[in-house]
């Protein structure tokens, strides 16, 4: 194994994001080095497509194989009440040159075929994927980025150098864990845990198209961050997690499976119905401390991208959708960046930074206020912002795409919140899921739980000094 590698273009994981960071960079005429250091196919959560992660899969020329592969047909998403009598639908849409709405359709993926899917394909147009794993960044007395070294499969130790590094590398958040960024912020969701699996023999809708359609996302709400999800993966299986109050797991000192069992009932009446039996196809998974904002992600050699530096809820399925669009558009100013274009900035990606921000702010404002003010929520689905709430469901929250919509500002006046991006001073973290205190994560006096220690808190059952899982 060579121990010293050099590229234009390091991206750090091979995951949807960085797969298709590199297919866009491809098109700029730029040949990354994708490193990876598990091995695919490998489970993930993140199943539900929105619209315009759809879009960009068609842009990326994916629309064929997506078809061949038969994955099931999202045509919207059903938000059901506390007692499933009532419900709420956003149908998926699109939007043409002309700024018109207009119906289309999305998908629902296994990730583990669907991540594979993409990282081949990468490679398939160009892309160099290199196994290992990212131990330290490497940087200038300046604070640029030069790459990263590098854990080889067989043992030994290289680097890789790069003028450009992105980071793609998910919850793991790398570079904020190097502190190569600035502090990471946790939210107040983090007194929330989701439990998640694969089931057989769950009972779908049998329509075609619209509210009814067999294979649409349902979300199942509780009460206040406290609900569950229900996506069909393949002709036979559906994806089904919970999202509780961490303190019931912890109270009741149960395995992740036995706390699956008994409480996944009683989060709403229509999960009876719809799963009639739990045929578990895979373990229950639990992620804990889900919520959490990178400050300054991007600098004088690197970027982070979608998850790496911010994650909010995964109530409505964007997880997907932002890491695809911030690739998209990195791409042509990593172009610019290595042209010299940028070279005289002092973080030639802060635009950049400022632009993403403000599209996930849109989306923090919009689940903050379906938790904080449902009713008021609905009623702007149904009857007051019904376009511009479908073009948040879609995905379409950059200023490009008419956003703040008037939608979002109302969100904004009933949160009473305001937005700022002056300076240093942007996107304000403000609202149920900040903590100041408690940052940086990084700090010795408040380290970060891992899943295995949270588990084994939880249920009070340890197996060789490892958390016992349900498999």
């Amino acid at each position: 194994m060579n121990n010293t590698l050099e590229t234009d273009v390091l991206i750090i994981g091979g995951g949807p994001g960085g797969a298709a960071a590199a297919m866009f960079l491809l098109r700029q005429g730029i040949t990354p080095v994708i490193l990876e250091g598990e091995d695919f196919p490998r489970f993930h959560i993140g199943e539900s497509l929105t619209g315009e992660s759809a879009q960009v899969l068609r842009r990326l020329g994916l629309e064929d194989e997506m078809v061949r592969r038969e994955y099931p047909i999202k045509h919207g998403v059903k938000v059901y009440g506390s007692t499933a009598v009532n419900s709420w639908y956003v149908k998926v849409s699109s939007r043409d040159a002309d700024w018109n709405l207009y119906d289309n359709i999305t998908w629902q993926v296994r990730r583990s075929d669907f991540d594979e899917m993409m990282q081949k394909e990468a490679i398939k147009r160009g892309a160099k994927l290199m196994k290992g794993t990212a131990t330290k960044a490497m940087r200038e007395e300046d604070g640029a980025v030069t790459g990263v070294q590098v854990r080889w499969p067989d043992g030994s130790h290289g680097e890789i150098r790069a003028k450009v590094t992105l980071d793609c590398s998910g919850q793991a958040t790398f570079l904020a864990n190097q502190k190569v960024t600035g502090p990471k912020y946790v939210g107040s969701y983090d007194k929330q845990v989701a439990f998640f699996t694969h089931v057989k023999g769950a009972i779908r809708d049998t329509g075609t198209s619209g509210p009814d359609a067999k294979d649409n996302t349902l979300i199942l709400y509780h009460h206040k961050f406290h609900w569950a999800w229900f996506i069909p993966v393949d002709k036979e299986t559906v994806s089904v997690g919970m999202v509780t109050p961490r303190a019931d797991f912890l109270a009741k000192k149960q395995t992740p499976e036995e706390f699956f069992r008994s409480d996944i009932y009683s989060i709403n009446p229509e999960l009876k119905r719809r799963l009639p039996t739990l045929e578990f196809s895979e373990k229950v998974h639990v992620v804990p401390n889900y919520s959490y904002q990178v400050r300054g992600f991007t600098g004088k050699g690197f970027i982070c991208i979608g998850d790496s530096h911010r994650f909010i809820d995964p109530i409505f399925s964007f997880g997907v959708t932002v890491t695809m669009r911030e690739a998209e558009l990195a791409a042509p100013l990593i172009r610019s960046f290595l042209d010299g274009k940028l070279d005289d900035h002092e973080n030639p990606f802060r635009e950049h930074e400022i632009a993403c921000e403000k599209g996930i702010d849109n989306l923090e404002d919009m689940i903050d206020l379906f938790w904080e003010q449902p009713f008021a929520f609905a009623t702007f689905v149904h009857s007051r912002y019904t376009e511009e709430m479908t073009d948040a469901f879609a995905g379409r929250i950059y200023e490009s795409e008419h956003q703040p919509s008037n939608a979002i500002m109302a969100f904004r006046k009933l949160l009473k919140r305001t937005r700022t991006y002056d300076d240093d001073i942007y996107s304000v973290p403000i609202g149920s899921r900040y903590h100041p205190e408690r940052a940086p994560l990084w700090e010795p006096e408040s380290p970060v739980e891992t899943t295995e220690a949270w588990i084994k808190k939880g249920s009070g059952v340890e197996k060789n000094g490892e958390a016992v899982h349900a498999s």
